[in-house]
């Protein structure tokens, strides 16, 4: 009969961790990778991500909640600023924070202006994450990485561990959740098994019906879309076997002259915006949906504080 005592197992660890970078540094994308769907929405435009979307890893070890921050920049209007409070508030609370830095962009300002800002955090534990490997030779990927664990020597920062990855590829994904993970506190889950986010569902439907309407619009809209949803509710009368949604939003620009970029000829654009997102919000939901969707201005609201409030920020 053996003398030997069964082997402790691990304990389980739960916590939050925060992607940093500069806008469209794969944040998002690589948030949505880990949880295994789309949570927040991605897009080419820099600065798309405004709310901070929490996804949810559950792993039999663990939990990971991942908390997805705008990009931090130099803000030139009142929103601007508050993403950026967003941002700092966000990074003063988390377990573990990845700064994400683009495998085929060079280290740029905007890159040691955050680096700078994370110098100045010592608790928290860092991992500097190259994302975006699939865009370049291995060459260049190498420089990138030295050029990382340069940085951080620059600035005082000891990154707890530095990774290549590709959200796109699959490549290294799983393995910055197996890096994440030792990072976080010992705890039970912190959410329920099958959450995904805790974003309400109304919002993350304004989202993905954003994300629709800033595609192939001209370089200065991005900034001007905001959407709200003014009511989710199921048809009446309808049978068991086939209910539907009506989901009613309105997307606001911040001048007249706007109105006809988004709703295009004829009203082809919003016509196309609200057949891609509903695909989207259908999948999110798992019901069918009636999206009826309206163009209004909310004069310069991106620095209006009173406008601000109404629409979320």
């Amino acid at each position: 009969m053996s003398d030997r005592s069964p082997e402790p197992t691990a304990p389980h660890r739960a916590g939050f961790a925060c992607f940093v970078g500069r806008p469209n540094a794969g944040k998002s994308t690589l948030t949505n990778a880990l949880v295994g769907t789309k949570v927040a929405i991605t897009s080419n435009r820099p600065q798309t991500t405004r709310h901070t979307v929490r996804g949810i890893v559950h792993r039999p070890d663990a939990q990971l909640v991942l908390v997805d921050t705008p990009g931090l920049h130099k803000p030139r209007t009142l929103l601007g600023e508050r993403l950026n409070d967003v941002v700092r508030t966000t990074w003063a609370e988390v377990d573990v924070i990845g700064f994400c830095l683009p495998a085929d962009q060079k280290i740029g300002p905007g890159d040691k202006f955050i680096a700078k800002e994370l110098a100045g955090i010592r608790k928290t534990p860092k991992i500097a994450i190259v994302t975006k490997t699939d865009l370049v030779d291995s060459k260049a990927l190498a420089e990138q990485l030295i050029a990382v664990q340069q940085l951080g020597q620059e600035l005082g920062i000891e990154w707890a561990e530095i990774i290549p990855v590709s959200a796109v590829g699959d490549q290294q994904v799983k393995l910055v959740a197996d890096l994440l993970v030792p990072l976080l506190p010992e705890s039970p889950p912190l959410y329920p098994e099958g959450d995904l986010t805790d974003e309400p569902e109304m919002v993350m439907v304004a989202e993905l019906i954003r994300e629709a309407a800033l595609e192939g619009v001209r370089d200065e809209l991005p900034h001007s879309i905001a959407v709200v949803v003014e009511e989710m509710i199921p048809r009446e009368n309808r049978p068991a076997d086939k209910p539907l949604l009506d989901i009613h939003a309105n997307v606001y620009i911040e001048r007249p002259s706007q109105k006809g970029i988004i709703i295009g000829p004829k009203g082809s654009r919003l016509k196309e915006v609200g057949m891609k997102s509903r695909k989207h919000i259908e999948a999110l939901l798992g019901t069918p949906v009636f999206l009826d969707l309206h163009v209004k201005v909310a004069k310069d609201w991106q620095r209006d504080p009173k406008q601000l409030r109404k629409l979320g920020f």
